[in-house]
């Protein structure tokens, strides 16, 4: 098993302490997103890496020694402001974080996600050009993957359009960032891809790739029977299944175009209702719960 920390909510950010008491203890549970009373109860040996997903691993850099599971992260790093993501900490500082986990975890085991790119007057093709070369620029030497995506309609993106003031991509814009983003990248020693995108720009230099692919967990576990995501009927989705232990409407980054919040009420509730000693992220269990142990 696969544990991926987190696809619904940044743990990293805003739950590592949380996270570490869990993984002393030996289990985490999870609720059910679509069927609450539904508990799933995940005990750490049976896990064989960690995905984790955030936009800020500063708060878990200390802890990452005491882990002794095989380690894999994505941090997303876009050139947004606070009127897109008004909870991301300064750049320059995730920056510096990005450089000391490479240091600890090893470039081979950090992807960058630029992620997602989406288009108005003021974050316009230029924009990202220039926001995408530098990013490589600051991080060369410390990074050698990174994953780019494109904003697609999630209910919290339409919710915000008015913020977010979006343009349609045409053909020109998909080769002007596949052949500048490939350009930043080969200069500074980095691969760029896509994953699970109808646009991959490979005849732009970009290369084809997964977030997790076969040969990547294979390498981190050394296990070659892990499932394929069972993604939507008709994708091109060949990551390998993971386990996601998050709870969505639980970040409190923001982020305008974000795919797991819609209700900033309900992210501020369940970030009050969080207890750092749970086995759950939000609440806690109730004794109508129903608890089944999952081992893959």
């Amino acid at each position: 098993m696969i544990l991926n920390v987190s696809g619904r909510t940044d743990i990293v950010a805003f739950y590592t302490n949380w996270f570490m008491n869990r993984y002393k203890e030996g289990y985490i549970d999870v609720r059910n997103p679509f069927y609450r009373k539904q508990v799933s109860r995940i005990y750490f040996k049976d896990v064989d890496a960690i995905l984790f997903c955030t936009k800020n691993p500063i708060p878990i850099l200390k802890y990452l020694k005491q882990i002794d599971k095989p380690i894999l992260f994505h941090v997303t790093l876009t050139p947004y402001k606070n009127d897109i993501e008004p909870g991301i900490p300064p750049k320059g500082k995730i920056i510096e974080a990005i450089k000391k986990l490479s240091e600890i975890i090893g470039k081979d085991n950090l992807f960058i996600r630029y992620d997602p790119i989406f288009l108005n007057d003021k974050y316009n093709l230029e924009y990202h050009k220039k926001a995408f070369n530098h990013m490589c620029t600051l991080l060369n030497g410390y990074v050698n993957k990174i994953i780019v995506s494109f904003i697609d309609d999630y209910k919290n993106v339409r919710k915000n359009i008015n913020v977010l003031k979006m343009k349609e991509f045409t053909k020109q814009d998909y080769k002007e960032i596949g052949t500048s983003f490939s350009k930043s990248a080969k200069e500074n020693g980095m691969t760029v891809q896509t994953c699970f995108e109808e646009e991959n720009l490979i005849e732009y230099g970009f290369i084809k790739g997964e977030c997790l692919s076969q040969s990547m967990a294979y390498i981190l576990t050394g296990k070659t029977n892990f499932p394929k995501w069972k993604a939507r009927k008709g994708s091109r989705c060949e990551c390998v299944q993971m386990v996601d232990i998050g709870d969505y409407n639980s970040c409190r980054h923001f982020c305008k175009y974000c795919y797991a919040n819609y209700d900033e009420n309900r992210v501020n509730n369940n970030f009050k209702n969080h207890d750092d000693n749970s086995s759950l992220l939000v609440g806690n269990l109730e004794e109508d719960d129903i608890i089944k142990v999952r081992t893959k």
